[in-house]
């Protein structure tokens, strides 16, 4: 994990600084790097990796809005804070799907609450899982995974790169996939959260209608209980 800070405050960046360490100090795991930014150009020209990013909106030259809808762009995994006191572009940059919005002053604990949901976003999204099937084994990212589909005894894993015919039956999938992601909509379906286009009362659409699920009656509150908590925490 490599987290981002892009402030021209340097006071600012030191608190951001300082609660990212503490944060990691209170649940006991090493902080991962650091890396901070004074403008919106130097950090685009960063070519590291950019997986949470603390970002201020107004700046002198590129102003957050432009700097986020750019790395929105070219990573739409990277979750961004928006840390500014000026409320009115709150609008402007939920365009961009930021993934919460920090005011200024900071609150401590309102941080160390938005962080630890950050930090679980960024784990389930980069967990990686064995696919076997009788040719052999392949490992992807679960965010890939769109949906697991059972067709009496084959069982099928769609992802965005190919379907795969599995070894293990549909429980196997069941107890395997982060619950935070992807829901049982019927006996014969587990699908991703992520992938989901839109639902009715029986049916759940993926990946633009490529691919749809059935949706059980009985699952339906459920799912949609489910569905908008995880729609909440990417935001």
């Amino acid at each position: 994990m490599r987290i981002l800070i892009c402030d021209d405050d340097a006071l600012m960046i030191e608190q951001l600084r300082k609660y990212c360490q503490n944060f990691f100090d209170k649940i006991h795991v090493k902080c991962p790097e650091l890396v901070c930014f004074s403008d919106g150009e130097t950090l685009l020209s960063d070519e590291g990796e950019k997986d949470i990013l603390f970002l201020d909106i107004e700046m002198p030259g590129m102003n957050g809005i432009y700097v986020g809808n750019e790395l929105k762009k070219r990573n739409e995994n990277i979750i961004i804070f928006v840390v500014t006191s000026y409320s009115e572009y709150l609008d402007e940059a939920m365009r961009f799907h930021v993934f919460r919005y920090l005011s200024k002053p900071l609150d401590k604990q309102r941080f160390f609450r938005n962080m630890k949901d950050a930090v679980d976003l960024y784990n389930s999204m980069t967990i990686k899982i064995p696919i076997e099937t009788k040719q052999g084994m392949h490992t992807l990212l679960t965010s890939s995974v769109i949906a697991v589909e059972a067709q009496g005894r084959k069982v099928t894993v769609h992802t965005v790169r190919c379907d795969f015919e599995s070894i293990h039956n549909m429980q196997y999938w069941v107890d395997l996939l982060p619950k935070n992601r992807f829901f049982q909509t019927h006996r014969s379906f587990i699908i991703n959260f992520e992938h989901v286009t839109d639902f009715d009362h029986t049916l759940v659409y993926m990946c633009g209608h490529q691919l749809h699920a059935y949706l059980t009656k009985r699952k339906y509150s459920a799912f949609k209980e489910a569905y908008l908590l995880f729609l909440e925490s990417t935001r």
